[in-house]
């Protein structure tokens, strides 16, 4: 049995270690220019700046556990799924765990073109008092 090409699914991987670090040195290596990343409630973001500038009005920190990562290969492009939980640190110092998430990725060239990421934060700071 052959497997695909697993570049894509190690090049998400390595673009979300790098976030969940703040390394946006790091990150930004990953996405092309032209990337639109979309979050639960936010307009479309372009820069990683924005993305940090964003969450930081939510929460202090979140760390991903995954429970699967997915490739389809395309002609032209490849998507990546993964799917888990969150465990969130939200600004009080509180935490939630076990918070699902799904994050979608499409890649061109071996580069990010677009971040499309669902997740029950909304849900989990409802739960816990944070919203």
């Amino acid at each position: 049995m052959s497997y695909p090409d697993n570049h894509s699914t190690e090049q998400v991987r390595a673009f979300l270690t790098a976030m969940e670090a703040r390394d946006l040195a790091s990150a930004k290596r990953y996405l092309a220019t032209h990337v639109v990343m979309q979050f639960p409630g936010a307009p479309p973001m372009q820069r990683l700046t924005e993305v940090v500038e964003w969450a930081k009005t939510r929460y202090r920190r979140v760390s991903k556990t995954f429970h699967a990562v997915d490739q389809c290969l395309y002609p032209n492009h490849c998507v990546v799924v993964c799917h888990g939980e969150l465990t969130v640190e939200w600004l009080d110092g509180s935490t939630s765990t076990g918070v699902r998430f799904i994050d979608r990725f499409e890649l061109t060239d071996g580069l990010i073109t677009r971040q499309d990421v669902w997740n029950d934060l909304a849900l989990a700071a409802r739960t816990n008092s944070h919203c």
